[in-house]
């Protein structure tokens, strides 16, 4: 056996030239009882069909009882005590969703039972209650002065590892767009975040909370160094909606937007690409009641800038419904200021009906099969929606997919099929098509 000897590394000194290192610890020390463990149970019955599990069903046909055994499943996260005089703590939807039982364990040890005050799926927000009781609660700090470079801490219990603590810099901000959630603005870092973060705060060095951690960007399922967090200033707006009302009454504008692009603000004589630009006014919305319009292009928010389409989806996403809000937009060249009245957020559905082969209306078209599109919210609005899209067609090698919604050509507006038929026989050289893709817009050119 042969053993190999290391002399010892020396520590690094306590201090140098009389000063003493910097250390997180202190700060630490005051937000780590604020941070909790979050474990969760659910029970999950057997599989079999409802009809055997009916006892006259049984009866009837003479079936012996079964005693069936539920299963039950575990998981673990993490949450922080926002408001420690009424208990409320605040994690991730994907924590504690489906949950029969959840159990708080706090930083001192104590175990407390918990229920659900409200939950906002599309930000992944939720609240949750314990008893109030020698709790500290941790200081909120606000996200909208954090810079590209700042150090921030994130804290949690990632693989039930309790009180692990991380610590990165703020690699990005305003990250949209990644599909994780419906309202995306999220804090990008490098602090190791992993399975059991969620929902664990990220703070700064004075603290304070910043941000809520809730997803990381990997293949293989562990830490990469791109880790992401909800904002603050959005999870306090929206946790005094759940707190209220057990859900968020989101407004809703009733618009479609695209991004200001360069190449759009030169096209509209502007020396500035910052905004969000209306590609589509829904009938009967409040945009309509007050009179914005498609090619509209919005500036600010109640005097807040736009960076881009998202801000504004972003902010009016985060406002109840009734509100009133003030745009500031530019239109043909005037720049007005408008007030609006949010109305009631209502899911948009539609359908297939009819269907034509797009290559009869254009080659670059060939392989797209083409529907009528029908909503029921507004169902004077229509398009054209592509149902399918045959791999490696025409179609598909222009860029369109499934579920694009076509809502004009050549810039004439159109809501049936028939109305596109019309307007490619105008011009069928070449097709300038406005698409709508999700909560996006975009101009293809076919020739």
């Amino acid at each position: 056996m042969v053993v190999l000897v290391n002399q010892a590394a020396a520590g690094l000194p306590v201090a140098v030239g009389g000063m003493a290192l910097p250390s997180l610890a202190p700060m630490l020390e005051t937000v780590q009882p604020a941070v909790v463990n979050i474990s969760t149970t659910s029970y999950l019955s057997p599989g079999s069909s409802r009809l055997f599990q009916d006892p006259f069903f049984r009866q009837f046909f003479d079936l012996p009882e079964r005693r069936q055994r539920s299963q039950k499943e575990t998981s673990l996260g993490s949450g922080v005590i926002f408001d420690a005089n009424a208990g409320y703590v605040v994690t991730n939807v994907h924590v504690i969703e489906g949950a029969d039982e959840i159990r708080v364990t706090l930083a001192d040890g104590r175990q407390l039972n918990a229920e659900v005050v409200g939950l906002d799926a599309e930000t992944d927000i939720a609240v949750i209650k314990i008893p109030a009781k020698k709790l500290k609660a941790i200081r909120l700090g606000n996200s909208s002065r954090l810079r590209v470079g700042d150090f921030v801490v994130a804290i949690g219990n990632p693989f039930g590892l309790n009180q692990t603590v991380t610590s990165g810099i703020v690699s990005a901000l305003g990250r949209t767009g990644l599909g994780i959630e419906g309202y995306e603005d999220f804090i990008q870092t490098d602090a190791s975040i992993n399975p059991g973060n969620s929902g664990g705060p990220l703070v700064d060095l004075n603290g304070e909370l910043i941000g809520l951690n809730t997803a990381i960007f990997s293949k293989s399922g562990g830490n990469i160094g791109i880790g992401f967090a909800i904002p603050v200033d959005m999870v306090k707006k929206l946790v005094a909606q759940l707190v209220q009302f057990g859900e968020v009454k989101r407004g809703q504008l009733g618009v479609i937007v695209q991004d200001l692009t360069p190449e759009l603000a030169q096209a509209f004589n502007l020396s500035d690409s910052h905004g969000a630009v209306i590609a589509r006014v829904l009938e009967g919305s409040a945009a309509d009641s007050a009179g914005l319009r498609a090619g509209d292009i919005v500036l600010e928010l109640d005097h807040q800038r736009l960076r881009n389409g998202a801000d504004l989806r972003n902010g009016i996403g985060l406002m109840r419904v009734g509100k009133s809000i003030q745009l500031k937009l530019i239109r043909k060249g005037v720049t007005r200021d408008v007030i609006i009245q949010l109305s009631e957020a209502r899911a948009e559905t539609s359908e297939a009906g009819q269907t034509i082969d797009g290559g009869r209306l254009h080659r670059r078209l060939d392989g797209a099969l083409l529907g009528q599109h029908y909503s029921d919210q507004y169902p004077n609005e229509g398009g054209v929606v592509i149902v399918e899209i045959e791999k490696g067609s025409a179609g598909a090698r222009v860029g369109l997919e499934p579920g694009d919604l076509i809502v004009s050509v050549n810039r004439r507006e159109i809501t049936t099929l028939s109305e596109m038929e019309q307007a490619v026989r105008i011009n069928d050289k070449s097709l300038r098509l406005n698409i709508l893709r999700g909560n996006s817009a975009l101009f293809l050119v076919l020739r």
